[in-house]
């Protein structure tokens, strides 16, 4: 038989304001029953990712420890233990590298997928005139996003921007576009523990939004799909279905949508993207709205990422949601598909862009990027993207217009 851990039943370690500089960590993870723990105010440089394997532990307090990966002290400092779990998990250790281990195998992929793209040095000139184009327009009434104080505890990070001129309604383009979202949510969004992508038909958005947190039994939706339907119910519903499913199937591990009901565990209050009628267009990580469903016939898009990590990974992720958008659009003008093989019925709205002269449009005609401003409630700018550092992971296979 396995050996009995050392203290099987030890719920609470306290030892704040003392010099320790390292926390055990095999010695934690044997700790079985350990639900808090507190080790502010000691001299600590880095967390151990053995954390991540306590079984119980909900609650934890590092702060006052100068770690060298800001990004974790930022999360120490203002993050649910959850997340700093997950961060702990996914590879960020707090070892000082500029960028998490999360990150860096981010990057080598990127970089690994560019050489396969690029080829030698020989071809830059020809890379440089078959890159996408993509234009940054700064208008001088954006659409704002205001963010209210409750996020902060529940999921704290929102980019958004407007994109104009996609092609959806040759041929299966809509297929590919919504794949290419499905993706991403396994890829770069990390089975979407890292982030969470929203797109929505721009013109069915009245603004200005408000990104706010509701309590489960009062947030409702049009979910995708679905009748509209208070978020506890909802998430109900989604399991049930999922436990359904896995006996269907035969399953180990449910699958879709209803993998992600986990990440909601424990919350008090939910995120919710709401638009100026009130109406919630998105409620992340789960669902958007069906008010807002994008359609072969949408032309400009709203897009939208949240993360209860890091501002960058919204970043990051948004600068390749519009780089897989932009190189949809070419294929699709590329390859002239015939408008209409699709078969999923969509109600028409807005003028009608039937006619074949949008399949015989120059490759070369960007998309156009329009920013977004996300600010506090007192109007205070928090965030604005793209910016002047923004696009540049995806610089080597888009060339910008500012």
């Amino acid at each position: 038989p396995a050996a009995q851990p050392p203290f099987p039943l030890l719920s609470r370690l306290e030892a704040p304001d003392n010099e320790l500089r390292v926390l055990g960590g095999a010695g934690i993870a044997a700790l079985p029953a350990l639900k808090s723990l507190d080790v502010a105010n000691n001299q600590l440089q880095e967390l151990p990712a053995e954390l991540a394997d306590c079984p119980r532990l909900k609650e934890a307090n590092f702060r006052g420890n100068q770690l060298k990966d800001k990004r974790l002290e930022k999360m120490v400092n203002g993050c649910q233990t959850k997340s700093i779990l997950e961060y702990l998990r996914a590879g960020g250790r707090g070892k000082g590298k500029a960028e998490n281990s999360r990150e860096e195998a981010r990057k080598k992929k990127r970089e690994k997928q560019q050489k396969k793209d690029g080829g030698d040095g020989e071809q830059d000139e020809v890379e440089e005139a078959s890159k996408l184009l993509v234009k940054v327009l700064h208008v001088s009434t954006p659409l704002v996003v205001k963010v209210s104080v409750g996020v902060k505890d529940v999921r704290p990070f929102i980019v958004c921007c407007v994109l104009k001129g996609v092609n959806l309604k040759p041929g299966n383009a809509l297929k590919r576009f919504l794949s290419v979202q499905t993706k991403l949510h396994e890829d770069i969004c990390e089975k979407r523990t890292a982030a969470t992508i929203a797109t929505h038909d721009l013109w069915l958005i009245k603004g200005p939004l408000i990104y706010d947190v509701q309590p489960p039994e009062e947030l409702k939706i049009t979910p995708l799909g679905r009748k509209e339907i208070k978020a506890k119910d909802l998430l109900r519903q989604l399991q049930l279905e999922a436990e359904e499913q896995r006996k269907q199937k035969k399953r180990q591990n449910i699958s879709g949508l209803h993998k992600y009901l986990q990440l909601l565990d424990g919350k008090d209050h939910y995120p919710c993207l709401v638009d100026a009628e009130g109406v919630v267009i998105s409620f992340p990580p789960i669902t958007n709205s069906e008010k807002t469903k994008i359609r072969k016939e949408t032309r400009d898009l709203f897009l939208e990422v949240t993360s209860d990590t890091s501002l960058q990974i919204c970043k990051d992720v948004m600068d390749t949601l519009i780089l897989k958008i932009a190189e949809l659009n070419r294929s699709t003008l590329e390859n002239k598909e015939d408008s209409g093989s699709d078969s999923e019925p969509d109600a028409l709205r807005g003028p009608m862009n039937s006619n074949s002269s949008q399949n015989t449009q120059p490759t070369s005609l960007p998309l156009v990027v329009e920013q977004v401003r996300v600010v506090d409630t007192d109007g205070n700018l928090k965030v604005l993207y793209p910016s002047k550092t923004d696009l540049a992971t995806v610089s080597s296979l888009l060339t910008v217009i500012r």
